[in-house]
């Protein structure tokens, strides 16, 4: 079935970094777009980013812009969000989703997310 298992979190200083990785298995992940989003207490779940199959294009929330950087390496079945120049805002617990057709209908899988805590 499908998985994605997310790891890196953690608690960092602003402006710090962190490396957010999201395993994949059960589906063909090169031809999937993979996607990171964020939810803060309260807040809603937001897109951070996005990465395309090849030709690999990305989508970037307009507040991490410069900051972070999505990738993804089809050979280990990984998508990574490097995140530099942390900021207090940016905490929240991370997630990984890719969104699969099964059946003539569309469906979103989720990873169990990730905590990134930024504080001094």
């Amino acid at each position: 079935q499908v998985q994605l298992v997310e790891s890196g979190g953690g608690l960092v200083q602003p402006g710090g970094s962190l490396r957010l990785s999201c395993a994949a298995s059960g589906f063909t992940f090169s031809g999937k777009t993979m996607c990171w989003y964020r939810q803060a207490p309260g807040k809603e779940r937001e897109l951070v980013a996005d990465i395309s199959p090849t030709p690999t294009t990305t989508v970037y929330l307009d507040s991490v812009k410069g900051r972070f950087t999505i990738s993804r390496d089809n050979a280990k079945k990984t998508v990574y969000l490097q995140m530099n120049g942390l900021k207090p805002e940016d905490t929240a617990v991370y997630y990984c989703k890719v969104k699969i057709r099964e059946f003539n209908t569309n469906r979103d899988y989720w990873g169990q997310g990730t905590q990134v805590t930024v504080s001094s």
